[in-house]
């Protein structure tokens, strides 16, 4: 195997997988500002809209790593075009919905395109960027997220100002039809002629789906009774998925990998820290409309700052891990990022604009710099046949990070503490945790004099 892509086909492949992380995350972000309309065109409650939304997430989370471990055996490339192709002609459906049911169907189906595509995205990464500019890489597809993240508002209110709510949906499909059209430069991968496991597979979507459904449904004033039920039996199917993967050569939850504590400790740094963003980022608004009056496009203005911010850190921070122990800037980051989350938590009384963007944007300069060697760690530290499951781990670990810092504000608005400085402070504390994640991997006995974080390196010079 050669280590990256040449050129100009390496700039083809990553504008490919660039197409393709926009199309993933401005889908997931853009129908939030649809729902209204939604609710009104189709008759539902708006309760009832929320949930074009929330079966779109829940679907990426259940599908990732079984689709990841599907990708390894029937070829990257072949798994990432097969998602596209899904997700475009989805997205045409939603011209024809005309119920809230069959508009549920076809999000489903988009999810199981996107979730085609993200999970082998990172193991494609990996192959298409020469081993020592693997950060850098990763680095320049957290900024394709974060501004994609930052687009899909504005854009979707865009959309809905010159036509009907169906072309929200299909704004995202240009990203779709251009990643396909570029996806011909993608490394070619050779299909394995291994069986998949397609019981295991079930398992790992109900474990996730039946927890996380369960617990939305608690904070969603559903019966307690019942949701706890739904729970625990994704907590059973968990065990028993679990206790099958550890026989396994070849795990779809690949616990294989999260044996090595270098790996262990970065997945669960990655998972509260995303607790962390997502938290603060969702209660935010209600604090500052509820709290100190500003307007929803003031509320607008001011969390702007955080993804401008990572736009220009993430892939400074990636760089920088091709360099120096991912521990030490995950350290660093997250130090800031305390810093950013006390100082949101103790306002002023009166906050200005730039009271609240400058600590917007140091908070987001703290992500930016753990999150990117984070994902460089995980990744490249995986043996190369191994790259998708711990892509899809990467991904997963987001997802599932995301959904518990919505459930959990959710659960804090219902408390009646969501909307003041109970969210930032207990971000505050999520994200030292991640910090001390970071900063154990430093050392020697979990990261082996950093051979851990650069063992794809040298050997990719042989291969």
């Amino acid at each position: 195997m050669t280590d990256g892509l040449p050129q100009p086909r390496r700039t083809l492949a990553i504008a490919a997988i660039s197409f393709g992380s926009a199309l993933v995350v401005i889908d997931g972000a853009i129908a939030t500002v649809a729902l209204p309309t939604i609710a009104r065109d189709l008759h539902v409650d708006s309760s009832a809209a929320v949930s074009v939304v929330t079966v779109y997430q829940l679907m990426l989370v259940m599908l990732l790593l079984p689709l990841a471990g599907l990708g390894e055996r029937i070829g990257l490339k072949r798994m990432y075009q097969a998602g596209q192709l899904v997700f475009t002609v989805a997205t045409v459906l939603c011209f024809f919905a005309k119920s809230l049911p069959f508009l549920l169907i076809v999000r489903a189906a988009q999810a199981i395109g996107a979730a085609a595509a993200l999970s082998v995205s990172s193991a494609l990464i990996r192959q298409v960027y020469p081993a020592k500019h693997l950060g850098r890489g990763l680095g320049i597809n957290s900024v394709v997220v974060s501004s994609s993240a930052a687009l899909a508002p504005t854009l979707g209110g865009l959309v809905l100002a010159i036509g009907p709510w169906p072309w929200v949906f299909a704004s995202a499909v240009p990203f779709a039809i251009a990643s396909l059209l570029l996806g011909r430069a993608l490394p070619d991968n050779q299909a394995r002629n291994e069986p998949f496991d397609v019981f295991g597979a079930l398992l790992c979507a109900g474990m996730f789906g039946l927890v996380i459904g369960g617990l939305e449904s608690s904070v969603h004033g559903d019966s307690p009774v019942v949701s706890g039920a739904v729970v625990l039996a994704g907590a059973a199917i968990g065990v028993l998925f679990v206790r099958r993967e550890m026989r396994e050569p070849k795990p779809i939850l690949p616990v294989d990998l999260l044996t090595r504590p270098v790996l262990a400790l970065s997945v669960i740094g990655a998972y509260t820290a995303f607790i962390a963003t997502m938290t603060l980022l969702l209660s935010l608004p209600f604090r500052l409309q509820h709290g100190y009056g500003f307007s929803p496009s003031e509320v607008g203005a001011v969390i702007a700052p955080w993804p401008l911010t990572t736009m220009i850190v993430a892939p400074l921070a990636g760089s920088l891990s091709d360099r120096y122990p991912a521990g030490a800037l995950g350290g660093i980051g997250m130090v800031i990022a305390v810093a950013g989350l006390l100082f949101l938590a103790f306002l002023p009384v009166d906050p200005s604009w730039f009271d609240i963007a400058w600590r917007m944007s140091l908070t987001g300069a703290g992500f930016g710099m753990f999150l990117s060697p984070n994902a460089r760690l995980i990744i490249g530290s995986a043996p190369i046949d191994r790259a998708a499951a711990a892509g899809g781990l990467v991904s997963t670990t987001r997802m599932v990070g995301q959904t518990t810092g919505a459930t959990l504000v959710a659960a804090l608005l219902a408390l009646g503490i969501g909307g003041g400085m109970t969210p930032p402070l207990v971000s505050a504390g999520l994200a030292a945790i991640a910090g001390l994640c970071s900063l154990a991997r430093l050392r020697p006995a979990i990261r082996n004099p950093r051979a851990a974080e650069t063992e794809d390196v040298q050997p990719a010079k042989l291969r």
